[in-house]
């Protein structure tokens, strides 16, 4: 009977390492390019009857570090995700165009693609255009950045074959006019365009011809210039842009004045207009009037733009929400215009002024008149001080974020806080001399769910030699040597001395005469 009850036993155990081993082949799951029909049939594999587009949801909801590694798994994973992969980002080095067709083939289904080149190398050329733009008919949005190989034909040879493009953004690359129309000219659905120092667009006005507006006008619904010569090569395309609802003009030359005018006799629709060192005046804002749906508008750094061109718009386009103002230090626009803002724009949300100053008087009509007011920030202003700051803090009511920098502020501004602006959650203080640590921290105190930010400007403090040292401060005064305190006996190697000797030691080690007293004295103990 022992027997049989040890022979019985034998068969169970086999039967456990066989589970095990049966378990331990499941591992085989997560090996790298294992094909499906390659898995042990009698191990239930659940994630295999998953459908593809299943796992293709599970991947889109990856970041880009866990696709690249769940594409390792096995065959299938590779081919689930290179197909469900939408976005791509390629170092567009000339060495790219060799494996443009194997790149997508896997990745066939790409509608958004970037392509970005370092200044100094070689980028890809018109013939890897053209080959990318036969494999991704599909494409809607398109990014290129220093490529500077591609030319007016390679652009055309791309607008061809993706006339689904909607968005193209393109900065730091050398075709021209005739690239840039060839693509206005085929894609019809173009909504986005934005363009940064197109270096064959030169400072020449006379030998570049107009861009636009072609089949995509009618479609665009933001155009965003920045940095270029002659910019305004630009204006039958913006002109023709019926439907246009944002314009950005950044850093371009050219005197603007008249070609806004035009502007915004024909396009009317325009919601949001960012102005940006642009040599434009009162009468581009008075042309700007006409848009009558205005909501956004921002003037950065337009000095020629006064009070008066500020009331224009303000009296007319009665829609506005957010407002930015840079004055540059030029003190052109002050309380008249900001109180012409505030009784005729009462959806005003957002208010940034740089460079400008207002005083208690125009912040005093804003609280009273602008309800909706919630972000406010006033960076640079001389004129804004405590009693700013708690006029601020008692009449804007509705104000959620605050920012003060470098402004005459104190604690005393700041302490009024405390009890103002009841719906405020964030605090910003920045580069404001009189506001101490001990303010901010009253404050945080005295509310606890009101987020403070305080930057004072200054360097952190340091305990090195630099800041406490004899180097840096003739007059830090040294004990008698009679007075200074006995230290341990030391040994002569540097690894046996105290750590307490040692910041003494650096401390005193400007001055050559104290630190040979002292060599002598060590010497002498040890």
């Amino acid at each position: 009977m022992g027997q049989s009850a040890s022979a019985a036993a034998i068969p169970s155990r086999r039967e456990n390492n066989h589970r095990h081993r049966s378990k331990s082949k499941a591992t085989a799951l997560i090996s790298p390019m294992l094909a499906a029909d390659e898995v042990v049939e009698s191990v239930t594999d659940y994630i295999s009857d998953l459908p593809d587009e299943c796992l293709a949801c599970i991947f889109q909801s990856l970041g880009s570090g866990d696709r690249k590694r769940c594409s390792l798994v096995c065959r299938r994973w590779l081919t689930v995700e290179g197909q469900s992969r939408h976005r791509l980002s390629l170092n567009a080095h000339a060495d790219l165009q060799p494996v443009i067709l194997s790149l997508f083939s896997r990745f066939d289904a790409v509608t958004k693609l970037a392509l970005k080149c370092d200044r100094r190398a070689t980028s890809i050329g018109d013939e890897a255009l053209a080959l990318i733009s036969l494999r991704c008919r599909n494409l809607t949005r398109l990014k290129l950045r220093a490529c500077r190989e591609l030319t007016d034909a390679g652009m055309l040879a791309f607008a061809k074959n993706c006339k689904a493009l909607k968005k193209l953004s393109c900065g730091s690359c050398t075709f021209g006019a005739k690239g840039m129309n060839a693509v206005l000219e085929n894609c019809s659905a173009l909504e986005e365009l934005s363009v940064k120092r197109l270096r064959g667009i030169g400072p020449d006005g006379s030998a570049v011809e107009p861009i636009g507006p072609g089949v995509a006008a009618s479609s665009l619904k933001t155009i965003c210039l920045k940095e270029l010569y002659n910019g305004q090569c630009f204006g039958p395309l913006i002109i023709g842009a019926k439907n246009l609802r944002t314009l950005k003009l950044f850093r371009c030359g050219g005197d603007w004045d008249k070609l806004l005018q035009v502007i915004a006799e024909r396009v009317t629709s325009m919601v949001e207009i960012h102005l940006e060192k642009l040599q434009v005046s009162d009468v581009a804002l008075a042309a700007i009037s006409n848009c009558l749906d205005l909501e956004i508008l921002h003037l950065v750094k337009t000095p020629d733009c006064t009070n008066v061109g500020l009331i224009s718009v303000s009296e007319r386009c009665k829609l506005l929400r957010k407002l930015h103002i840079d004055g540059w230090k030029s003190n052109r626009v002050g309380d008249e215009g900001l109180i012409s803002v505030a009784k005729s724009c009462p959806n005003l949300q957002e208010l940034v002024l740089i460079g400008v100053n207002p005083t208690k008087a125009s912040l005093e009509t804003l609280a009273a008149n602008c309800p909706n007011l919630e972000r406010l920030a006033l960076c640079g202003s001389d004129t804004v001080g405590d009693p700013e700051l708690l006029c601020i803090a008692a009449k804007c009511g509705a104000l959620k974020k605050l920012c003060i920098k470098s402004c005459p502020v104190s604690d005393v501004g700041l302490e009024g806080l405390a009890s103002g602006c009841p719906n405020m959650v964030k605090v910003k203080v920045k580069k404001c001399r009189l506001v101490t640590p001990e303010g901010a921290d009253s404050l945080r105190a005295k509310r606890p769910t009101l987020a403070v930010n305080l930057d004072t400007g200054e360097p952190p403090q340091d305990a090195s030699a630099s800041d406490g040292g004899a180097q840096d401060n003739p007059a830090v005064e040294f004990l008698p040597l009679a007075t200074q305190p006995v230290f341990p006996d030391i040994a002569s190697s540097s690894t046996g001395r105290s750590a307490s000797f040692k910041s003494r030691l650096s401390l005193l080690s400007g001055r050559t005469l104290v630190a040979c007293t002292l060599r002598r004295w060590v010497s002498r103990n040890s």
